[in-house]
């Protein structure tokens, strides 16, 4: 057998179909399966009438149903016949190859589900006719226990010899309402001591589970039962890391239904999963998997294959890591089953699916063994065997010739997993280069070191790492992030060293590490993903923007770990897919949904951002895709906050967003205004009041800042009337301003608007009346004055009192493009209505030459200047220089004064 491919069968001839081969092999690998059958021969008739069925739920409970269960002394015995009635089975279909590990775990875990379940009911129904029904003091309501299942139990994950872990919880303090009173609190002890006796006792006909309350608040020092107000105090104050991780497989067990379990859920779910993605799991399950490792030495367990190394505890680590960092911000992740979270994270990516799959068929494998390993004896043992006897019994029921041959597979099996364990949670933290962060070192060896590297200003920079260093925001770190920090420098001072921009780099690092130094998850973040750095640094050395971009919103760290998605071009509609998936996972939850909104609007912002700084994303490419994103964001916010208006009329709205601007022009940049105007389609008498509601919704949920930031800047002056103006306004009166009222300058702010989200109808009623507009005749003598008194308005707000050129605001700049081509389109429409095309400057300069407006050499000049105006506005403001100017002289803009004069006369 191949030992990298665990997935064929355990043995060539298997499975066995005859049934007394199977019941020979039964016996031979299971000295506890020979036992019970020696002792119950009647029951061999049951077992080869029933093998071939799938140990099923249904099966267990109809086998249940069939022995006398009446009062808790046979409830008692019927529960251990039933499961001496399920291990046979399972051990004859498991070792005959007719069950998979599937099948297994889930019958055992079903077995402890009705086992649980048919004793809390019989014993809630005798407490409850001695003490009555316990209510809640605050509500008045029934209430029940819910018995919570941990671990593999709660995974559904149980294997054959396996404890229960159980903690139980009740809704609210009270008492019972019978004659005879007790305090919930003690109902409910009572309750769960008597469950426990039914399911762990020994008597004489065996035990069902033995059960573990230790993972309760505060262990065996804790009460046996605890209210949800007990609960949520103690995770609040006292839960501790490990918890969260045994928390991660919670789950009611019983009873079946209760209307108090969301409830439940949203007590414990903020103390397992983090809002924020939380890598510093990494080094809390780091230091639990030291600590077990540790006691593994202790007690000379290193051939347990549970907790040695490369044992299945270590793939349950592996799964669960990615659980407690991601789980927050992605709710899929909030599943239990080992193998369903390891499929998970290769489709999402986080492991290689090769990785993956190995990963995956070295657990069926090791649980399988394991499962081997408690058949011999029904002992609940990890241990590989010692004696030569159990070897080859254990090598035997695996399907192998002899213990060597299991070995072959299993040694480099479990190097392969302990490999991986490494590979995700090996310390990533480098020792060296204390030269350039020394506690104590002087600024003049902190100079030298950093002149040594190539830094062309090594005493400015010396000076603000040793300022750094002795601020209270480093000196007041906890160890753990002071560690990481005194890690984190001197990496980030070679890797910037090696950048082209090296000293902005490394100031720019400096300022990074400065912002998220209290923010301890992102400190580990980057100790614990150095391959991330070299793309950060690229980032900071690029621009400016961006390292305040990241500053403020560091989540974005998290981007640079997967660089093949970060470079593909993004595919909106499947984007648009992904972004109501996650609203819907959190739908009715408004600050989530935000949360989601602006995370979203972040994460694909930086990606576009990334692609611009590596030169694969052109700046008009970019602009269309910054005004995609903007586009989507708008359909998803106005749909949201339909669904939430409280007085509302129709299911769908009959209402547009229109954009104009930057944005209705597909020229948006990364920190743009969206300029909006709201309009509506609706004969309902209220129409206008209702659609108002709906506008101011969407301005505040767009512009308001929540911790996750702000999604866009709303300017909404645009609008008829402007500031003075209703917010929305229906499309007739909308049409009737823009023909009456109407200033030119409104006019041309028309020939950049488009309908952008909303309704489809009431945005083509918009075009229509758009280009109705535009093409109205016009005097150009009165156009050419009120353009150039637009024009002188603009200039004179715009003030250039330095001696160089402003490339938006001076003459010859982009404005005066923009304002000429506004000009060709209302001038010309009338005759030409292909003008009224929402293309963009460039477009429509290139269409006014083609119609003999402007010369076409002139035209392609002005393209080309205009383009390399945006690229040069674009690359400054980057960079954080605003208002964006450069030395006079540096661009020809002959052009643009040319056809200034042309067009409008001076």
């Amino acid at each position: 057998m191949n030992p990298c491919i665990l997935t064929e069968p355990m043995h060539p001839t298997l499975p066995i179909t005859d049934f007394d081969a199977l019941l020979a092999r039964a016996r031979q690998c299971s000295h506890y399966f020979a036992r019970l059958l020696d002792a119950e021969p009647a029951w061999l008739d049951r077992l080869r009438s029933d093998y071939r069925q799938t140990v099923a739920p249904a099966l267990i409970a109809r086998w249940l149903d069939e022995l006398p269960a009446g009062n808790e002394a046979e409830l008692a015995r019927a529960l251990r016949t039933l499961r001496k009635r399920v291990m046979l089975h399972l051990i004859l279909r498991d070792l005959g190859g007719l069950g998979d590990l599937a099948e297994v775990t889930g019958a055992m875990t079903a077995l402890a589900e009705l086992a649980v379940q048919r004793a809390q009911g019989l014993c809630m129904d005798a407490l409850t006719a001695q003490f009555g029904q316990p209510r809640g003091a605050d509500s008045g309501t029934a209430q029940q226990m819910l018995v919570i299942g941990m671990g593999k139990l709660g995974g559904g994950e149980l294997n054959v010899s396996s404890d229960i872990d159980l903690i139980f919880v009740y809704p609210e303090e009270g008492e019972s309402d019978g004659a005879r009173s007790l305090s919930n609190h003690e109902f409910f002890g009572r309750l769960g001591r008597r469950i426990i006796a039914l399911i762990n006792d020994l008597t004489a006909d065996g035990y069902v589970f033995r059960v573990d309350m230790r993972l309760r608040p505060y262990g065996d020092s804790g009460p046996l039962v605890m209210s949800f107000a007990g609960l949520e105090a103690y995770l609040v104050a006292q839960g501790r890391e490990w918890e969260r991780y045994a928390w991660i497989k919670a789950r009611v067990i019983s009873p079946v239904q209760n209307a108090r379990l969301a409830e439940l859920e949203q007590l414990v779910q903020p103390f397992i999963y983090r809002k924020y993605l939380d890598f510093g799991a990494f080094d809390s399950m780091r230091k639990l998997h030291a600590q077990i490792r540790a006691e593994v030495v202790r007690r000379e367990r290193q051939q347990n294959i549970k907790l040695g190394a490369g044992g299945i505890r270590e793939i349950e680590f592996i799964a669960q890591v990615f659980q407690l960092i991601r789980g927050g911000r992605d709710p899929q992740l909030r599943i239990r089953p080992t193998r369903e979270v390891l499929r998970l994270l290769a489709q999402t990516g986080e492991l290689q699916p090769a990785v993956v799959q190995r990963l995956d068929d070295s657990y069926v494998f090791l649980r399988n063994l394991e499962h081997r390993l408690q058949y011999l004896e029904d002992q609940q043992t990890q241990m590989l065997p010692e004696s030569a006897e159990q070897r080859a019994i254990v090598a035997q029921a695996m399907g192998y010739a002899d213990y060597a041959a299991l070995l072959a597979v299993l040694d480099p099996l479990r190097a392969f997993v302990s490999a991986q364990f490494e590979t995700v949670f090996g310390s990533k933290q480098e020792t060296g280069n204390e030269s350039l962060w020394q506690e104590g070192g002087d600024c003049e060896t902190l100079t030298a070191a950093l002149a040594e590297l190539g830094y062309a200003e090594a005493p400015a920079l010396a000076g603000l790492l040793v300022q750094f260093r002795g601020s209270n925001r480093y000196q007041q770190l906890p160890e753990n992030s002071r560690q990481r920090m005194d890690s984190l420098v001197p990496r980030f001072i070679r890797l910037c060293a090696e950048a082209q921009n090296c000293d902005n780099a490394l100031r720019r690092a400096l300022t990074l590490l400065e912002t998220i130094a209290r923010r301890a998850s992102y400190l580990a973040f980057l100790a614990e993903y150095p391959q991330a750095l070299p793309g950060l640094i690229h980032i900071l050395a690029a621009s400016a923007w961006a390292g305040d971009y990241l500053a403020q919103h560091p989540m974005l760290l998290d981007e640079l770990l997967d660089t093949r998605e970060l470079y593909i071009a993004p595919d909106w509609p499947q984007l648009d897919a992904q972004l109501g998936a996650q609203l819907e996972a959190h739908s009715g939850d408004t600050e989530r949904e935000m949360d989601v909104l602006r995370q979203f609007q972040q994460a694909q912002t930086f990606h576009l951002l990334v692609m611009d700084l590596q030169g694969v994303l052109p700046l008009e490419k970019l602009s269309d895709h910054l005004s995609d994103l903007a586009d989507l964001i708008l359909r998803h916010v106005l749909r949201l906050c339909w669904r939430d208006l409280r007085q509302k009329h129709r299911a769908q709205p009959r209402f547009a967003i229109i954009a104009y601007g930057k944005l209705g022009g597909r020229e948006l940049g990364y920190a743009s205004d969206l300029d909006l105007v709201f309009l509506y389609d609706d004969d309902q008498p209220d129409a206008g009041q209702i659609y108002g509601r709906l506008a101011q919704r969407i301005n505040t949920l767009i512009s308001s800042h929540t911790a996750a930031g702000r999604l866009y800047e709303v300017d909404l002056r645009l609008r008829p009337n402007g500031e003075s103006g209703l917010l929305v306004s229906s499309v007739e009166a909308f049409e009737t301003y823009q023909r009456e009222h109407a200033w030119v300058w409104e006019h041309q702010a028309l020939t950049r608007a488009r309908f952008c989200a909303g309704d489809q109808a009431v945005g083509e009623r918009f075009e229509r009346i758009r280009r109705e507009i535009l093409c109205l005749p016009r005097d150009t003598a009165q156009l050419q004055r009120e353009v150039l008194e637009m024009r002188r308005k603009m200039h004179d707000g715009h003030p250039n009192h330095s001696d160089l050129f402003d490339i938006k605001h001076d003459s010859g700049g982009m404005v005066d493009i923009e304002f000429m081509v506004q000009f060709l389109v209302l001038a010309h429409a009338a005759r030409h209505p292909q003008l009224t095309a929402n293309s963009g400057n460039l477009a429509l300069l290139q269409t006014a030459a083609e119609l003999g407006l402007i010369d076409r050499e002139n035209s392609g000049r002005l393209r080309d200047l205009y383009r390399e105006l945006r690229r040069l506005q674009h690359r400054m403001r980057l960079n954080n220089q605003s208002p964006c100017r450069i030395e006079q002289g540096l661009l020809d803009t002959r052009a643009v004064s040319g056809l200034w004069r042309q067009l409008l006369g001076t």
